[in-house]
């Protein structure tokens, strides 16, 4: 991750001692796991729908063995029409989901720390994460609150002026001091 520095010329802008870059990061999985849980109380509204890529070498994914052998190191899934058992796991940072592969059920348990990437096409939404351990996934309590502000970095990730499916990069919405 960056650590907001640049030189635009001025010379050096000072190191953050804040951590922007884990809070951003943090706040974008935030809004991936409202997605998810959304989906898992009313399930996926219109054209709705969610790809989501993971680490599948990372130790805590569990997996069946073929897929993990057909995908050693990465795979995407897509919660579309077919899926069922959908629950996500705050507590212990965590999402399973049942998919048939081959016509074969299979059950997914997917850390949220190993996920590397959230995609709603239909809207123009994605995000791309660093891998992480659960420990260091902190809840973002300004997102969970009803009284919340809108959350504008998301809401300008789904501004796709193209109507593609992109990745928001956290760059895109820092704020950098002007000389």
């Amino acid at each position: 991750m960056s650590d907001f520095s640049d030189d635009n010329g001025q010379g050096d802008l000072p190191t953050s001692l804040l951590p922007y870059d884990k809070w951003l990061e943090d706040s974008y999985r935030e809004v991936m796991i409202r997605a998810l849980e959304f989906a898992q109380a009313n399930g996926l509204p219109g054209e709705h729908h969610f790809y989501i890529a993971f680490q599948t070498d990372d130790p805590r994914v569990d997996i069946p063995a073929a897929l993990r052998a057909q995908y050693p190191k990465e795979m995407t899934i897509v919660l579309q029409h077919q899926f069922w058992d959908l629950n996500v796991d705050r507590a212990a940072h965590r999402l399973t989901v049942g998919l048939s592969f081959g016509g074969v059920a299979s059950k997914l348990s997917i850390p949220f720390g190993a996920i590397t990437g959230f995609t709603d096409p239909s809207v123009g939404v994605a995000l791309g994460f660093q891998p992480v351990a659960p420990s260091d996934i902190q809840p973002v309590a300004d997102l969970t609150s009803e009284a919340a502000p809108e959350n504008k970095a998301a809401e300008a990730a789904t501004a796709a002026s193209d109507g593609d499916a992109r990745i928001v990069r956290l760059d895109a919405f820092r704020k950098r001091p002007t000389p």
